[in-house]
């Protein structure tokens, strides 16, 4: 083959360059860099999913766009990132996925795409397809590349789409044709600001209503906020997300094994307040999928929550462990909190440990078992002395719910922050849960041999011919 066999690779360019970011390599990279470090300390997620991140001008944005981009694990290898955003210029009444560009282009190179998925999407549903002007002058895609280059060493292929129709049907179809990628080994990153145009008062309660629903992961409880949002009479509210249908797909294709985790909220009138009668909010949320399929809804957290204090409460007042479920509970609900899993049940006072006890196996209720550990860390935890009536609204309840273990044969299998650790051998045990490695700069062969040291009594090194087991906690 000659070299006038050849084609040149298409690339689309870098349209929003020295407008919604800077346009010089190394102003950009410092840029994105000095956000990326306000979260330095932020607790990555090794089983994020999904993520929602703003796209406005990465002044006021930036800062929300990478909290969510620094829950990513640096390490993590995707093998796509599926980019999902609005239109801002053209209505499609579907989906338009880049098939045609080989390359997308920033200040700091070329992002590769992955023409084969693209064009696989628009093989599998003629709700998607390729429409040039889509993509031509849009912005939402291409602002969140420069962050992608800066967090990941060698950025995965993307698959860029650009989501335009208010169909429910339709935004179902494309549910259908992605949830085959959506997988682990996928990165799907929804691109949308919040709040347009309110004041900024008026943002933060619209937003605060938004995110909750989100957060829920309920896609009919999201629609039916906009809705209300759009007819609540708010002065200025042009839109509460205006990557809602993006969003909805996302949503479309979750099920009870993920959670929604907020990350960050911020407006512009938190940047500039130059002018607080107009303002956009940003949301970051990272979508997690929990080991084995088993998660809880806002209200089954805020249901534990109230067990764990009334447990104490009641233990202060000289009463027996009552029947603490809560009589009007979905059946859901009802299903989830007397799963038979383990439990922790953290106290703390003024940001200080007074108290944490927990239960391993599955012998016992959950909600059973919050009770149980409320009690016990409230009264037992030798480290402390019995929490007293008066301590008792000072205290803030943080309950760490324990999917099954898992028995490991090496360290390569143990993943940090992600996973707590279980050493046994003989009589002895010890463990520490997930969160530790939040709280310490250790390396996983330290946080192991902490455990084995601090807690089992086996000696720095006494875990290397003893039973290691790993477990993953859904925290609140």
């Amino acid at each position: 083959m000659n070299n006038f066999d050849q084609q040149a690779p298409v690339v689309r360019p870098a349209t929003q360059a020295g407008r919604f970011y800077d346009g010089n390599p190394q102003r950009l990279s410092n840029e994105v860099d000095s956000f990326l470090a306000l979260h330095a300390k932020d607790k990555p997620y090794h089983n994020v999913r999904a993520l929602i991140v703003p796209h406005a001008g990465y002044y006021f944005s930036g800062n929300v766009a990478a909290a969510a981009y620094m829950s990513l694990p640096k390490e993590k290898q995707f093998k796509h990132i599926f980019l999902l955003g609005p239109s801002h210029h053209e209505w499609l009444d579907g989906a338009s996925v880049n098939s045609e560009a080989d390359y997308y282009e920033t200040p700091l190179g070329r992002v590769k795409v992955d023409r084969e998925t693209s064009q696989a999407l628009i093989a599998a549903d003629s709700i998607f397809s390729y429409r040039p002007e889509a993509h031509d002058r849009e912005h939402c895609l291409e602002v969140q590349l420069p962050f992608l280059q800066r967090r990941f060493e060698e950025v995965p292929s993307i698959v860029p789409i650009i989501i335009s129709t208010n169909d429910y049907r339709k935004l179902k179809r494309m549910a259908e044709v992605l949830k085959p990628y959506f997988t682990d080994e996928n990165l799907f990153i929804v691109s949308s600001d919040f709040s347009h145009y309110p004041s900024y008062e008026d943002a933060c309660k619209v937003d605060a209503k938004t995110g909750k629903a989100v957060e829920s992961g309920d896609v009919e409880a999201f629609i039916a906020t906009i809705d209300a949002n759009a007819k609540s009479g708010i002065r200025n509210l042009a839109t509460s997300a205006c990557g809602g249908f993006p969003i909805i797909t996302l949503m479309l294709m979750l099920d009870q094994s993920f959670e929604v985790k907020h990350l960050l909220y911020q407006n512009s009138g938190d940047i500039d307040d130059h002018d607080l009668s107009r303002v956009v909010g940003y949301h970051a949320f990272a979508v997690l999928q929990n080991a084995d399929g088993f998660t809880l809804t806002n209200e089954e957290k805020d249901m534990l929550k109230k067990i764990a204090y009334t447990s104490i409460k009641e233990s202060l007042e000289g009463k027996q462990i009552s029947h603490l479920m809560p009589a009007d509970a979905p059946t859901r609900s009802l299903s989830h909190l007397s799963s038979k899993c383990g439990a922790f049940v953290s106290l703390h006072k003024q940001g200080r440990l007074r108290g944490c006890i927990g239960h391993f196996g599955e012998d016992t209720p959950l909600y059973e078992i919050v009770a149980e550990m409320a009690r016990a860390a409230a009264f037992e935890d030798p480290r402390f002395q019995p929490l007293r009536r008066e301590e008792l609204d000072d205290v803030d309840i943080e309950i760490s719910v324990l999917t099954p273990m898992r028995r490991i044969q090496s360290l390569d299998e143990f993943e940090l922050h992600r996973h707590g650790i279980y050493i046994r051998k003989g009589y002895r045990s010890g463990t520490f849960l997930p969160q530790v490695a939040d709280e310490v700069n250790w390396t996983k062969e330290e946080f192991v041999g902490h455990c084995s040291q601090d807690k089992a009594g086996l000696g720095w090194d006494g875990w290397r011919d003893a039973e290691l087991y790993v477990y993953e906690a859904i925290v609140f």
